[in-house]
């Protein structure tokens, strides 16, 4: 069974960072906006980025992981800029994780 660690870009501009075992179903809910989360008030969205995990462990790991970088981060990660990304793990500036 596959799990996924995904980024949504939500109509506000913002990303959500989560994790599924479905992801087809997990993007209808949050389309739906049921259960009630972060992505609720700020529909529609779009999935920017999906990565296949070989567990449970490791796609939580991963959304743990992604939560804590930054915009600048994320966005390098969804455009698949490995020379950006490899940049930006190099810097230590602190910031505000964009959301969940």
């Amino acid at each position: 069974m596959a799990f996924w660690v995904y980024i949504l870009k939500c109509a506000n501009g913002s990303y959500y960072t989560g994790h599924t075992e479905d992801l087809e179903r997990r993007m209808a809910e949050h389309q739906t906006g049921t259960p009630v989360c972060y992505t609720t008030t700020r529909r529609p969205i779009a999935l920017v980025f999906s990565q296949a995990c070989a567990s449970r462990a490791e796609a939580l790991a991963s959304e743990r992981q992604i939560k804590g970088w930054s915009r600048a981060k994320k966005t390098a990660l969804i455009a698949g800029d490995w020379d950006q990304l490899k940049m930006l793990a190099r810097t230590s500036t602190p910031h505000t994780p964009d959301s969940e």
